[in-house]
């Protein structure tokens, strides 16, 4: 466990994540950054999860043991020390020249579980021998189920553990930052033959030509289509409602993740931490549930865990420590989180994930 006593920052400037982002964003190309930190339409879902954690308060206990605080838990089997992962995001090429590798090794190094998007930099390949951590394999609903069975088939034998669907995008948002800045994204390195043609103009006709790839007509066969033709679990990532968390799992989900993909798709959709506790109602024990959305302290992590998460998700931090300090910046940005979560597990009376309850969140 970590030492509680000895965990302030080395570097006194990037004591939250909020300094990672600012330093990033000092280090970045304008248009890059607002790449990475924008949102669909008006932004208002990129800001409506902060709002939505910062209402949930903590009840702590007080005169418990917390000599130590045990963190450890597992994701589909998979050993963590703690229950924060990293998200699958795309282009990391454009924080750090080292791109996913460098975040691989980063996660690596602090024994987090990495989801590596299709929409990666580098081959799969490369990223998984870059880091010998754990890792899950981030795929799309892709139009073209041969291509999207050949990606699950290299994962598989790349070592990856588990599918991780993205269900909540079959159309590409409108972005306008990237429309304002004319951004072109880089060609993804997995996608090559499947969806280069989303890459290759700027602004709204870059975004008509990646919809072409996407399956607009999937429902959740398209789930049960895969499961039956890959031993790894699949995890449909992007569930909001709990109605639909029911049916991904009848369908052969292992897992589900409550998350609005960002902010960068549906504008003003419902907060992740908000469905949350609907999505653990309806899955009821069948699958394990995960979240991501805005988390950026550990207390928002203890929240989450508080009302039924069995892991949170980190997307944008994670690049920012990209940005900041390559594979040591992704590390130290996890470490960071992993401190915050067992300082204030510590001070809420919770030496371990088993004694966390509803009963530590009011929720408004």
């Amino acid at each position: 466990m970590t030492d509680l006593v000895n965990t302030d920052p080395v570097n006194t400037d990037l004591v939250n994540l909020a300094d990672y982002e600012t330093r990033a964003r000092e280090l970045l190309d304008p248009a890059a950054y607002d790449y990475i930190a924008g949102g669909a339409d008006a932004e208002v879902s990129l800001a409506l999860p902060r709002r939505a954690l910062d209402a949930i308060r903590l009840r702590p206990r007080v005169m418990v043991d917390v000599t130590v605080c045990d963190l450890a838990t597992t994701v589909l089997g998979t050993p963590v020390p703690a229950p924060i992962l990293v998200a699958p995001s795309g282009d990391h090429g454009i924080a750090h020249p080292d791109g996913e590798l460098a975040t691989a090794r980063g996660a690596a190094a602090t024994g987090t579980l990495l989801v590596v998007s299709s929409g990666a930099t580098y081959p799969l390949e490369e990223i998984a021998a870059a880091a010998d951590g754990p890792r899950w394999l981030h795929v799309p609903l892709l139009r073209d189920r041969a291509a999207a069975l050949d990606l699950v088939r290299r994962g598989e034998a790349a070592g990856y553990t588990a599918v991780c669907l993205t269900v909540d995008h079959k159309v590409m948002a409108k972005r306008e930052r990237n429309i304002r800045n004319r951004w072109t994204t880089p060609p993804a390195a997995n996608l090559s033959g499947v969806a280069a043609a989303g890459w290759d103009l700027d602004g709204t006709a870059m975004r008509r030509r990646f919809d072409a790839v996407l399956d607009r007509s999937a429902t959740w066969s398209y789930v049960d289509w895969l499961a039956e033709r890959t031993p790894l679990p699949i995890v449909a990532k992007g569930i909001l409602a709990g109605a639909d968390a029911d049916l991904a799992v009848r369908a052969g989900a292992a897992a589900v993740v409550v998350s609005d993909h960002g902010g960068r798709q549906l504008d003003t959709a419902i907060a992740p931490i908000e469905a949350l506790p609907e999505v653990v109602a309806s899955v009821g024990g069948r699958a394990e549930v995960y979240v991501d959305g805005g988390f950026r302290r550990g207390t928002d992590v203890l929240k989450a865990l508080a009302l039924g998460a069995r892991a949170v998700l980190l997307g944008r931090p994670v690049i920012w420590g990209l940005a900041a300090g390559g594979a040591d910046g992704v590390a130290a940005v996890l470490l960071m989180v992993r401190d915050e979560l067992e300082r204030a597990m510590a001070m809420c009376g919770l030496p371990s994930l088993a004694a966390i309850s509803p009963e530590v969140v009011k929720v408004p």
